[in-house]
């Protein structure tokens, strides 16, 4: 079966990553892209897979054939945008953050519950090389017991002109929502967020740094961004009583994806040896071990998959509805208290 698909919006995150992953998948295609402000250069690119542009959303959301809806516009748009395609009858697939606040993603889910239909966040970092080749460590048991772990998104732009934005518009709901959702999708609900949501570079922007650690029964989970890391962290640090994992360099199926690369070329994404991660951890005769990780190969297009066998297969959704919450509670919660400040979850 073929899932045909619609697209609200047409700007870098449909074009960069969406497009390029779906439109390689057989199982999947794409009739129609909702294109408020007509850009026929552009859209001359894609006219030879057969996607019809349009400046009606009606004539899209009353399109029989279309059985799903990805919106890729900006955060205040989603939970409207969302609601009028679950009101169509269309499964609905959201870029991230999913919509601004828990009782708006609540009602959505309740929502499209209600219709059978299903509804989910693009979470395409739970699809993130560096995070897989963690989430091994974890699974293959190198560290043993887990007592911290650590996971940065840095850059170095110290350049921050006035940008006057709402206080969803920063890097806790842009980046910090990939992180936390990893978190969660590995651990559940934690007990507690510490926060920790500034701006360090332009006091008149909205947050560019955070620190946030979630507090599980026997070890913590350490969340961060900061726009002035020159020399950088590794972008995940496992502390077990058994040894420890370090992994420099994030995943590069963004950095391919810049420079005009797709997932169907040879060697998209793939990780430079030299840049694998370290388990460094005791073994079963009490000697010290180093073993390299080679980095599983990343594939955002896996959102798409893994939406496709719940809405024709009815498997279980990749993001279920209760980490869809969590996330959305923790990074609210994170905006709704004077910094820093321990926030305990119900």
């Amino acid at each position: 079966m073929t899932l045909k698909i619609g697209f609200i919006g047409f700007g870098k995150s449909v074009t960069r990553y969406h497009l390029p992953y779906v439109l390689i998948r057989s199982n999947l295609e794409v009739k129609m892209i909702y294109n408020r402000s007509k850009k026929e250069e552009q859209e001359n690119q894609y006219k030879g897979h057969g996607i019809e542009f349009t400046d009606d959303l009606h004539q899209l959301l009353s399109d029989e054939e279309i059985q799903l809806v990805s919106i890729c516009t900006p955060p205040d748009t989603h939970y409207d945008f969302a609601k009028l395609c679950l009101a169509h009858s269309k499964h609905v697939l959201v870029e991230k953050p999913f919509t601004e606040t828990a009782e708006e993603a609540k009602e959505l889910l309740e929502l499209a519950a209600e219709k059978n239909l299903v509804i989910m966040p693009y979470q395409n970092r739970r699809f993130d090389s560096d995070f897989l080749a963690m989430k091994k460590v974890l699974e293959d048991g190198y560290t043993g017991d887990i007592v911290e772990i650590e996971s940065h998104f840095d850059y170095f732009r110290p350049h921050a002109p006035d940008h006057k934005g709402s206080r969803y518009d920063g890097v806790w709901y842009g980046l910090g929502v990939h992180l936390i959702d990893q978190a969660v999708s590995l651990f559940g609900r934690p007990r507690a967020v510490y926060y920790d949501i500034r701006s360090v570079r332009n006091p008149v922007n909205t947050n560019d740094y955070y620190h946030a650690e979630l507090f599980y029964d026997h070890f913590k989970y350490i969340v961060k961004t900061n726009h002035l890391v020159k020399s950088p962290y590794p972008s995940f640090i496992l502390h077990g009583k058994n040894g420890s994992f370090i992994k420099y360099g994030m995943d590069r199926q963004e950095e391919f994806l810049k420079e005009g690369k797709g997932p169907q070329d040879k060697g998209f994404g793939a990780d430079e040896p030299g840049m694998y991660g370290e388990a460094i951890y005791v073994d079963g005769s009490g000697q010290d071990k180093v073993q390299k990780i080679a980095s599983p190969k990343g594939d955002y297009g896996m959102v798409y998959d893994a939406l496709y066998s719940t809405i024709v297969s009815g498997h279980e959704k990749l993001v279920s509805d209760n980490d869809i919450v969590t996330v959305m509670e923790i990074l609210e919660n994170g905006l709704n208290h004077e910094q820093p400040v321990i926030k305990l979850l119900p």
